[in-house]
């Protein structure tokens, strides 16, 4: 099904104060307008939108990309006709008529009208009314209104299109929206759930608020895109005769050595290889091959500090990192701490976003036989 929009932005707006009207004051970076139109545009089942102006403001509205802008009528109904009309020549199956005035509109309340005009004419959001009712004069209250079956209403108020445009033709004039129009024509309006954010700028009070949801909503969206990396690594060294071994950094004494190509830090290779696997960039052999002989013997944390660099310099920050060392000799529980200010030292990472902690194997394997250390590491990049 074609669907279009009708983004209904004629009127003064003379309640919310301010130089001009209401729709084209800027909040959050942009002005109203734009927030709304661009509500409609993302939307992957709006086709086009319509913008109904009034003739003064064409040229303001010349920065509004995206849309076909019409001029409007005296009345909101007169300007939500003109709308229609402009659409006519190449109807759509249905249409969406909405408030320029609520820029924050959800694309769950836009699929939720959308969805109900499969089995009603004309479908709307509203709000179920929760609060005591009274009547009043005199700002005095004169009695109560009993609450049941009352709603806010909102936009988008969404119809069948050739339904909605000869309603529109044939009525008096002087509806308060277009529901009213709809049911004038005996066109059944389903009612869907309406959103408190989905709030209509009125007064100067509004604005703050808008603003304020609106930057929220941004921010929420960028971290929803934000780019988050996660990589694994896994390393092994057997044992050899030594006195000493090297994990994470940290001289541990012992009665064997771990051998390999550099200084074999088991546990330290395999938190490069993770990160250079959440970077998505290959492994400590292709950057410092072990057929070439300058790297015999190198402390591995000339191969840590690259894949940091590495990191930084694609516009990455980490998380956290996680090394798990197995084995069974030696003990690693009292270097832990030792392990991981090394880690922090030469990662410029905070040591609460680094673990090291150990395990055995059961004596199971060659770990379990004390033939060699294996370890295991986990590294998550935000990007900056």
């Amino acid at each position: 099904m074609n669907t279009a929009a009708i983004i209904v932005a004629a009127g003064r707006g003379t309640r919310a104060g301010g130089e001009m009207p209401k729709q084209w004051r800027q909040i959050a970076g942009d002005r109203i307008a734009a927030h709304t139109v661009q509500a409609f545009r993302a939307h992957p089942g709006v086709s086009c939108v319509v913008l109904v102006i009034h003739p003064d403001d064409e040229a303001v509205a010349a920065s509004i990309e995206g849309v076909t802008v019409v001029q409007g009528g005296a009345s909101r109904d007169a300007s939500v006709r003109a709308g229609l009309e402009a659409l006519a020549a190449n109807a759509p199956d249905l249409v969406l008529i909405h408030d320029v005035a609520r820029p924050l509109v959800s694309a769950k309340v836009i699929d939720d009208v959308i969805a109900a005009l499969d089995t009603a004419p004309g479908a709307a959001p509203a709000l179920a009314v929760t609060d005591a009712l009274w009547r009043g004069s005199d700002q005095k209250v004169s009695g109560t209104q009993d609450r049941s079956g009352l709603y806010r209403a909102q936009t988008p108020q969404g119809f069948r299109f050739a339904e909605i445009l000869a309603a529109h033709q044939s009525h008096l004039g002087g509806a308060a929206d277009d529901v009213e129009v709809a049911r004038a024509a005996h066109l059944d309006v389903a009612i869907v759930d309406g959103d408190e954010q989905n709030l209509k700028i009125t007064t100067p009070e509004d604005f703050e608020r808008a603003e304020r949801l609106l930057l929220q909503r941004e921010q929420n969206n960028k971290e929803s895109l934000m780019d988050v990396r996660v990589g694994s690594g896994y390393d092994v060294h057997a044992f050899e005769d030594g006195d000493h071994v090297i994990l994470c950094g940290v001289k541990i004494p012992y009665v064997r050595k771990l051998r390999g190509h550099s200084d074999a830090d088991v546990g330290m290779h395999a938190l490069t290889d993770a990160i250079y696997g959440a970077l998505a960039d290959g492994d400590i052999g292709q950057h410092f091959p072990p057929s070439d002989p300058q790297w015999k013997g190198a402390a591995s944390d000339i191969f840590l500090r690259h894949a940091v660099a590495l990191a930084g310099k694609r516009g990455f920050r980490f998380a956290n990192v996680d090394v798990t060392l197995i084995c069974e000799h030696p003990k690693i529980g009292p270097h832990a701490h030792a392990m991981r200010a090394a880690l922090s030292d030469i990662m410029g990472l905070a040591e609460d976003r680094i673990s090291v902690k150990a395990t055995t194997s059961e004596r199971l394997g060659f770990t379990g036989r004390s033939e060699g250390i294996a370890a295991m590491a986990s590294a998550t990049l935000i990007g900056a």
